[in-house]
């Protein structure tokens, strides 16, 4: 029987290996690190962990060390120092729980991480629901008195609205808290992988299935399972779906005989619905099926009382996390953030409060600091007229776009002493890409040295 809070890593560096412990730790979790596959497996021999996170150098193929893992029931998160993607799409099938790269992103770090231990806390992840509104109350009362029946629920709104903030907070309320609660991104996933992830292969199924994986609702047995996105399913895979909440069974792929689940489905959407049914891409048998209980979820720009508290609330968050002391922001900020249409909604504004909160040189953040694009000037909003800042030289008004790209990167790397965390987030890119972009600019004289 694994211990459903410890977890085994490995990695060859000492500071990743340290840096990888504290992730973990700071999840609730215990942690037994090694320095390479060999002592990585002794310790799953020994301390039968619910998770272990190797870290592989360029060139290392985690496959047989996935296998052997795996095989005493242990889940496995693969990070790999380089970009290949046929490996990625091998260890995938082979069941690792996903293959990320080297710099991680701490929040997806530790989605996956919630996913296999279960909910971890809102603060841990930094999930929690902040509103006044008086109709986001009423959606939350409801949720509440819904969250103890088995009914399947539909929530819809638009991007950034925080859909996945209620699906866990029906998981929590109800009687199933206590098991797992599975999230499924379905539109995250290829097609060829996504039908094996929902409901697991057996051994041979397909090239590389080397040994029979558990789909994402025999994990969500007993439990609460998301699907995210669900109307970017594959319109042959619904039918599947909607066959397996009708009979409460999943078939393998390659399986010759059903599995029973016992599992509660909470799926959203951004889309249109009736829309999207009218179309063809949604089935509109599996939308009854779902929709027995129906939430939508209010955009930002309909409770816009809400601006003043969460930016309160994302400004002690990201204080904490990167060290600041702001105290708040001008009540000029205040009110430029008001007049704002955050077409990401709550996931847009976090977005400007954590660059504003790293930008702000003093105890309060100031309309300049949210770099927020003027619609009076159309100026680009990584432009701004402090003499320390990030403008343009007149020098490359007409220079070609690559070249005005590159120096971007560069002078705002040089503002943040050459963290490529901080640039990326100004810069508004994943520190992947801006990764790559430096894999361009290696040989270019005034790149800064990155760490």
């Amino acid at each position: 029987m694994t211990s459903t809070r410890h977890c085994v890593i490995f990695a060859s560096d000492a500071g990743l290996r340290d840096v990888l412990t504290r992730m973990l730790e700071s999840f609730g979790c215990t942690v037994g690190p090694g320095q390479t596959e060999a002592e990585a497996l002794q310790l799953i021999q020994a301390q039968l962990p619910r998770l272990v996170v190797g870290v592989w150098e360029k060139g290392k193929n985690p496959l047989s060390f996935l296998e052997r893992a795996m095989a005493s029931g242990t889940a496995v998160l693969v990070i790999s120092a380089s970009v290949d993607v046929e490996m990625a799409v091998a260890c995938i099938r082979g069941g690792a729980l996903d293959f990320l790269l080297l710099p991680l992103e701490e929040e997806r770090f530790g989605k996956i991480v919630s996913r296999i231990l279960g909910p971890i806390g809102e603060a841990a992840l930094g999930g929690t629901l902040v509103s006044q509104d008086s109709g986001m109350q009423r959606l939350v009362d409801l949720t509440v008195r819904v969250a103890a029946s088995r009914a399947s629920v539909f929530i819809q709104g638009e991007s950034g609205t925080g859909k996945e903030l209620f699906a866990r907070m029906i998981h929590e309320h109800s009687p199933r808290s206590r098991a797992a609660f599975v999230a499924v991104n379905c539109a995250a996933l290829p097609e060829n992988l996504l039908e094996s992830e929902l409901f697991g292969h057996e051994k041979g199924a397909f090239t590389g299935a080397s040994f029979r994986k558990e789909g994402k609702f025999e994990l969500a047995h007993g439990g609460t399972l998301l699907l995210d996105e669900v109307t970017e399913m594959p319109v042959h895979l619904q039918a599947k779906l909607l066959r397996v909440l009708q009979e409460g069974a999943v078939d393998r792929v390659g399986g010759t005989r059903p599995v029973r689940v016992d599992v509660r489905i909470v799926a959203t959407t951004n889309r249109d619905l009736r829309e999207a049914m009218e179309e063809g891409v949604f089935r509109e048998d599996l939308y009854h099926r779902l929709n027995t209980i129906p939430l939508r979820i209010p955009p930002l720009r309909d409770r816009e009382g809400d601006i003043p508290l969460l930016v309160h609330h994302f400004i002690q968050k990201y204080n904490v996390e990167d060290g600041r002391s702001v105290k708040g922001l001008t009540d000029e900020a205040l009110e430029r953030l008001r007049s704002v249409t955050f077409t990401g909604n709550v996931r847009e504004l976090e977005n400007v409060i954590r660059r504003a909160v790293l930008l702000c040189d003093g105890t309060l953040i100031r309309t300049e600091d949210l770099l927020l694009e003027d619609a009076d000037t159309q100026k680009h909003p990584l432009s701004f007229d402090s003499e320390e800042g990030l403008s343009l030289p007149d020098a490359f008004l007409d220079a070609p776009l690559k070249e005005v790209e590159r120096h971007m990167i560069v002078r705002t790397l040089k503002r943040f002493d050459g963290n490529r965390t901080h640039a990326a987030q100004l810069l508004g890119i994943s520190v992947r890409t801006l990764r790559n972009k430096l894999n361009e600019y290696r040989n270019d004289p005034e790149m800064p040295e990155v760490v």
